[in-house]
């Protein structure tokens, strides 16, 4: 069974209120399985455009990823986020080669 993944982008217009969002993820991501294989960090962007952070996150299965983005922790998670942030989050299948 292929991994399910995370990708975001994230611009945080206050990191303060942002940091509740953090705590917040943290049940639903424990939850389901996630584990964080990108979280900020130096990057480059040489094509198209970017935001200021981004995140890879991977689950054990695509329908984790999924489960746990439409779950109730995660939806009030992201109620917070969405608050102070603006964002792109793409839920995608790993390939299994």
């Amino acid at each position: 069974m292929a991994k399910g993944y995370w990708i975001g982008r994230v611009d945080v217009d206050d990191l303060e209120t942002y940091k509740d969002y953090v705590a917040a993820n943290a049940a639903p991501f424990a939850e389901y399985g996630a584990r964080f294989l990108v979280r900020g960090g130096q990057f480059t962007n040489p094509e198209g455009s970017s935001r200021s952070r981004n995140v890879v996150i991977e689950f054990p299965s695509y329908q984790a990823a999924l489960d746990c983005y439409e779950s109730a922790g995660y939806q009030a998670a992201k109620a917070i986020r969405e608050a102070v942030s603006t964002g792109d989050i793409v839920i995608i299948e790993g390939y299994d080669g």
